[in-house]
């Protein structure tokens, strides 16, 4: 573990896990790395270099008051590659790290990646308009912010709850690692959290996808409730032409929690073809 510089001079918490062709791992939001350990220690203990890191905001890294727009969050991403000298990389994105891969290989025209992943990805549009219908209305995403500013815990209590599809006979993830995900969203910085939300909810990536010209797995929940697949892993699927889309019948959101050994799988193969 170890804390890198950005080109601004802020911190990011990286972890570097195994050796081989390195794989980096980007967190959804309002999470941190910690999220994708399940399947950081099983690729790494398949001979591969994992390299995970805290977003801006989240996490163990640095909590500045500006700059969550995407451009600024793949310069992130490029700042922890170059730092951590990542070349013939497979950049895979969960939820709002999807946005992350897509701007990194428009804006710095896929340097050093090899293999594209968009899991449960915000990618390619999340908003709700006139040439985007299958996206979300902005009265969700307002509702979001004004309940995050309003009761940050409780928000969170529900949200994880869709998140990962809990209900009254639905039981995929226990009470203990809701309590988990919850602790770990309160330790990212408020402004974070809020910008965060307002940049993945309202930046449409359709313009970068053209430049995601590498074999790119999608994989997808049809019962994704908080980032709908209609909106996001179909037509990035069809956007991208060296893509395959797996969509996971009846899966959530946090499918990476729900379905682990289904994605670790499906990941441990992608990587290896």
């Amino acid at each position: 573990m170890t804390m890198i510089p950005t080109r601004d001079g802020h911190g990011l918490y990286v972890k570097n896990w195994g050796s081989g062709r390195p794989v980096v791992l980007i967190h959804g939001w309002p999470l941190s790395a910690d999220s994708w350990d399940y399947h950081a220690m099983q690729i790494a203990d398949a001979g591969f270099r994992v390299v995970a890191y805290d977003r801006r905001g989240f996490g163990r890294s640095d909590q500045p008051f500006g700059d969550y727009d995407y451009d600024s969050l793949s310069d992130d991403l490029s700042d922890v590659m170059t730092a951590m000298e990542v070349k013939d990389a497979s950049i895979i994105g969960f939820s709002m790290g999807g946005g992350e891969v897509a701007r990194y290989m428009s804006r710095h025209a896929g340097r050093h990646v090899q293999q594209c992943g968009l899991i449960s990805s915000v990618v390619p549009y999340m908003l709700k308009t006139n040439d985007n219908p299958n996206g979300v209305d902005q009265s969700v995403f307002d509702g979001m912010s004004e309940a995050l500013l309003a009761d940050r815990p409780k928000f969170f209590a529900d949200f994880f709850k869709n998140f990962f599809g809990v209900g009254l006979m639905s039981h995929p993830v226990s009470e203990e690692y809701l309590h988990w995900t919850r602790s770990v969203a309160m330790q990212a910085s408020l402004k974070a959290t809020l910008a965060c939300a307002n940049s993945f909810a309202t930046t449409d990536f359709r313009p970068d996808l053209a430049a995601v010209n590498v074999l790119t797995l999608v994989v997808h929940g049809t019962a994704d409730a908080t980032v709908p697949i209609d909106a996001s892993g179909r037509p990035a699927a069809k956007a991208i032409q060296s893509s395959t889309l797996k969509e996971y019948d009846g899966a959530p959101h946090g499918l990476f929690a729900t379905h682990r050994d289904q994605l670790l799988e499906d990941l441990l193969e992608f990587l290896r073809s």
